[in-house]
């Protein structure tokens, strides 16, 4: 791999007295010796035990032997459906696309969308009698994952062979797998949180399952961290450095370019970035996927990631004069190697921005008020909304975008079914919104998002405007052993959200596709072009 970073000038005497303090306080050695103190002087259980991800190309080499064992519940399968969000099925998801399925194995699918029309094309399309089902949840009660469960169960006629559950050890999940009969328990280190668990059994299970080598993953992180400790600027920490200074200074948009192979990646590197970071009133914004443009504002800093003889992303004439990290990657599997990377350059980051890394403070306010809402305790369907068809749309984005000041960022958080159509029309939309305000902009799926991004917006630094977009599916999908819908579900997560968001003195506009999805965004396409 190769690593090579360029700055204006001026940035030079701020990142030399970083790397000044940094060394006074030893800072290299104390985050791989665990030191809690690194972002807190306060004995806080959240920062001293969840330092494991240090280890895990070690420690994890142990389990090899199970991971194998695993893998094999794979053998006669077509499918691996995944359910999980955030943490749980990120890393795989991203496994999957880079790496992809070797042959002769099953190909993988994450399901971390609660939208009925989501969950009845998935079921439509598997053989349940070919299916491995991955139920992953950290602390076993996530909502969304266990509403899967569920159904999955039920799909499957209530086959726990079918079945293998990753989870940290004795949550309530772990239990229900072992009362069920799973196929396989797999518990994860309970030291390492979510964000980071990629090279857990929450990354490293389904990634066998498809035929990928885990070995060969864990050698990868360690020869990064091998070359981290000899040669820490280099490596990893001059990266943490950049993020952070630069986003001191109004640089809190870390925009990423990649190449064709490692498309996916940046949704994992979001996570990351955003929930560690974005909390305290500070933060860094990720940018991921966001339409090439022909210049950038003073609020952007980049970073590059290339498969070795793919074509350069980045646009060289936009991004002159703006700090840029430039990373190539020998081979896919490298891509161990860069998340380790990544999760020691956001621990630095913390550490300059004044945040601790691992926890998520604001992330339970829309989740209570969505189980409120799903208790029936307070109803959240009212939520005012503009109609596409109804109101005037171009009055209403320009009055909403005319909120935004320099330095602002639009997210576009869609409560849709994921599908190839709503991706393109959301890309048009997130175009002419950066064409027509100048800002950066981001998009998620609902709930997806909520797991990743979700911190960030409501703890981080109040430059947001949230453009949320609804629909009203024409069918639904019962959740077996409750009394409840997937469209009740995703309704309430969606209001429970808005909420959330106002209550943090966010900026938000709710936006009611109504039934037809397609039709109610290209409305929306050409109301702002």
């Amino acid at each position: 791999m190769r690593v090579e970073a360029h700055h204006p000038e001026r940035y030079e005497p701020g990142l030399r007295a970083v790397y000044r303090r940094w060394h006074r306080r030893r800072l290299v050695s104390r985050i791989w010796a665990e030191d809690p103190t690194v972002w807190s002087h306060l004995p806080t259980f959240e920062i001293a035990n969840r330092l494991g991800w240090l280890r895990l190309h070690e420690t994890m080499r142990a389990r090899l032997g199970e991971l194998e064992a695993v893998a094999r519940l794979g053998d006669d399968a077509d499918d691996v459906v995944l359910a999980g969000m955030g943490g749980s099925s990120l890393a795989p998801e991203v496994f999957a696309a880079v790496l992809g399925s070797q042959p002769g194995r099953p190909r993988l699918t994450v399901l971390d969308s609660t939208h009925p029309d989501t969950v009845a094309s998935l079921l439509d399309r598997i053989d349940p009698t070919r299916t491995v089902f991955v139920i992953s949840s950290k602390s076993g009660t996530t909502l969304e994952t266990l509403s899967f469960f569920r159904t999955l169960w039920a799909h499957a006629g209530g086959r726990g062979d079918r079945f293998v559950a990753v989870t940290d050890p004795g949550t309530p999940l772990a239990e229900l797998a072992t009362d069920r009969g799973f196929g396989a328990l797999v518990t994860a280190p309970p030291d390492v949180g979510g964000r980071y668990s990629a090279l857990t059994p929450f990354g490293l299970v389904p990634a066998a399952l498809i035929g990928i080598d885990p070995a060969g993953l864990l050698d990868r992180a360690a020869d990064l961290a091998a070359r981290a400790r000899l040669h820490p600027s280099e490596a990893t920490i001059d990266l943490g450095a950049r993020w952070g200074l630069f986003a001191t200074t109004g640089r809190d948009k870390l925009t990423f370019f990649v190449s064709d192979t490692l498309r996916a990646f940046p949704a994992w590197l979001e996570q990351l970035v955003a929930e560690s970071l974005g909390k305290d009133g500070t933060g860094i914004v990720p940018v991921v996927g966001e339409p090439i443009r022909g210049r950038y504002g003073p609020d952007r800093q980049f970073v590059s990631y290339r498969l070795d003889g793919e074509a350069d992303p980045v646009p060289t004439a936009a991004v002159d004069g703006h700090p840029l990290v430039s990373i190539v990657l020998d081979d896919p599997f490298e891509l161990a190697a860069e998340m380790l990377r990544a999760e020691l350059a956001t621990a630095a980051a913390a550490e300059i921005l004044g945040v601790h890394p691992f926890d998520q403070p604001d992330v339970e306010a829309a989740k209570e008020l969505a189980r409120q809402a799903m208790a029936g305790g307070r109803d959240l369907s009212g939520t005012e909304a503009v109609r596409s068809g109804v109101d005037d749309l171009a009055e209403v984005f320009a009055r909403f975008l005319g909120a935004g000041s320099a330095g602002s960022y639009v997210a576009l958080q869609a409560f849709v079914a994921p599908t190839p159509v709503t991706d393109e029309l959301l890309g048009r939309f997130r175009a002419v919104v950066g064409e027509r305000t100048g800002f950066a902009t981001t998009l998620g799926y609902g709930p997806r998002f909520l797991h990743s991004t979700g911190q960030l917006h409501k703890g981080g630094p109040d430059g947001g405007l949230f453009v949320q977009f609804v629909d009203r599916p024409a069918g639904d999908v019962a959740v077996p052993e409750t009394e409840f819908t997937f469209g009740r579900l995703i309704a309430a997560q969606a209001a429970g959200d808005h909420r959330a968001l106002v209550a943090a003195g966010r900026r938000v506009l709710r936006v009611d596709l109504g039934g037809d999805v397609a039709e109610g965004l290209a409305a929306c396409v050409e109301a702002l072009s």
